[in-house]
């Protein structure tokens, strides 16, 4: 009887928590160095567009005032004779040139430049061909001015400079830039703080995630919670949990694997060290030969555990496997004969059935091989009829010729199992009363062809023998598809 490993304390303690790494921004700095540093340069390039674009409208409004300021004095231009002169009295060009923040100049000129009237030395450069007016930034009398040049043709051809001072430009465009840029740099650092309180909120559960991880005992596998307010948080604390119950119960399996492992071997080996304490006790050869022989079996017993437990682990291990067409027939042929030798010195009288004609299987050889000498072994262990008569084993290939499946059956003619005990018997470590009184095995013969049934994708069936007592462990195989087929 197996007995399960006490769940012991391993005294791991955590490990420190790593430093964290020189040179590498942590995820709320990256984040907001990915929102914030695209806004800022989309905020600053639509304050810049928004800046142009209120600077032009802004002195096209100025230029169009000094441009009718400019026909204003064009229209009370007049002729007397051959002569111009300007029909606007002294207060009258007061009127025109008055403004309460700027000081406005005005020329009325000849074409070639000789003053008609106005300030004197005021001139500016002409409109280009076809044009009747040009603006221009001059400087008079060490003033900057902002000037516009009209080219007027009735009743004689004369020019009219209309500049001023550029205070009330400048003033507006400040008062432009500062209520542009202020409330959005506002709403901007606004955004930040925000922006990083959220990201730091949302955060949170991963800092805590690191500090649970980081002060967590390596035996402690226990889920982790982890909060969050965000599905790619919450899937990752599932993914995390997912993943510990997995290694949790990886770990246990092989905690209770190894402490099963140590109570089958300990029987054996110890039975053959008493079996060699008492040989060496002895004086008589033949006392020698008896305790040697029995220590060859009780070594036979405990090979046969060990290569079944290798055999386990590595399907246990086992990647995806690539399947191709095996011969089962030929398998099962060569597990008879070499089981054989070892069935006429039990009396056991092995045959087989079926054999005759070649049967392909999609599978793999080494687990199909496993198969049947884990069947055939098992029922020359277990497969003794009860009323003492000679046991029978056969071993039968069936292929229906109009399906695609393929069945390998071991039939004894031993006591059997019954439906309770079926599923117990594919578990590791597990026997029947019949194995248990005769002491053969360790119960992992079955578990290792279920297990390989399962890689094959194959369907392992016990059930009773036909027509007399005992069992029939039947694995149904598929055969290859067709050449030509797709699967």
């Amino acid at each position: 009887m197996t007995r399960a490993p006490a769940q012991a304390d391993d005294g791991l303690k955590p490990l420190p928590a790593p430093p964290p790494v020189p040179g590498l921004p942590s995820l709320r700095t990256r984040v907001l160095q990915h929102v914030l540093v695209p806004l800022a340069l989309a905020w600053l390039l639509g304050v810049v567009v928004s800046i142009a674009v209120a600077i032009n409208f802004t002195q096209r409004a100025f230029d169009r005032a000094l441009l009718d300021d400019a026909y204003s004095v064009a229209a009370n231009v007049h002729t007397t004779g051959e002569e111009l002169e300007l029909g606007l009295s002294p207060r009258e060009v007061g009127a025109v040139l008055f403004d309460q923040s700027e000081r406005i100049y005005f020329a009325v000129l000849w074409p070639d430049g000789t003053l008609l009237a106005g300030h004197g030395g005021l001139h500016a450069p002409p409109p280009e061909d076809g044009a009747r007016y040009r603006f221009s930034d001059i400087s008079y009398q060490g003033r900057p001015l902002r000037a516009v040049l009209l080219r007027t043709g009735r009743p004689q051809p004369f020019d009219v400079v209309m500049a001023e001072t550029t205070q009330s430009r400048a003033t507006l465009l400040r008062s432009l830039l500062l209520y542009a840029i202020a409330p959005q740099l506002v709403l901007l650092v606004g955004l930040a703080v925000w922006m990083g309180r959220a990201v730091a909120r949302d955060v949170r559960p991963l800092q805590a995630l690191q500090e649970t991880l980081d002060t967590r005992s390596a035996s402690d596998l226990s889920p982790v919670r982890v909060g969050g307010s965000t599905r790619e948080v919450r899937r990752l604390g599932d993914a995390l949990d997912s993943l510990f119950a997995r290694v949790g119960a990886g770990v246990r399996a092989q905690r209770e694997f190894a402490g099963n492992v140590a109570h089958e071997l300990r029987t054996p080996l110890a039975g053959i060290r008493a079996l060699a304490e008492y040989g060496l006790a002895q004086q008589d050869p033949a006392a020698w030969r008896e305790q040697l022989e029995r220590i060859a079996r009780s070594e036979e017993r405990a090979s046969r555990l060990v290569d079944q437990l290798l055999a386990l682990a590595r399907a246990d291990e086992a990647p995806v496997m690539r399947f191709e067409p095996i011969a089962l027939d030929e398998i099962a042929r060569d597990a008879v004969l070499r089981f054989l030798s070892r069935a006429d010195s039990a009396g056991v009288d092995l045959g087989a059935r079926g054999l005759d004609e070649a049967v392909e299987v999609l599978g793999h050889a080494a687990l199909i091989d496993g198969i049947v000498n884990n069947l055939i072994d098992n029922a020359l262990r277990y497969g003794k009829p009860a009323d003492g008569s000679q046991p029978r084993i056969t071993v039968a290939v069936t292929a229906e010729p109009d399906s695609d499946e393929v069945r390998l059956t071991v039939v004894d003619n031993g006591p059997g199992i019954s439906v309770e005990q079926q599923g117990r018997l594919r578990q590791r470590w597990a026997q029947g009363p019949e194995g248990a009184w005769l002491k053969q095995g360790a119960g992992l013969g079955l578990s290792i062809v279920a297990r390989y049934a399962q890689l094959l994708d194959a369907q392992l069936l016990l059930e009773p023998a036909a027509q007399h007592p005992g069992l029939a462990a039947s694995v149904i195989l598929r055969r290859p598809p067709p050449l030509g087929s797709t699967t």
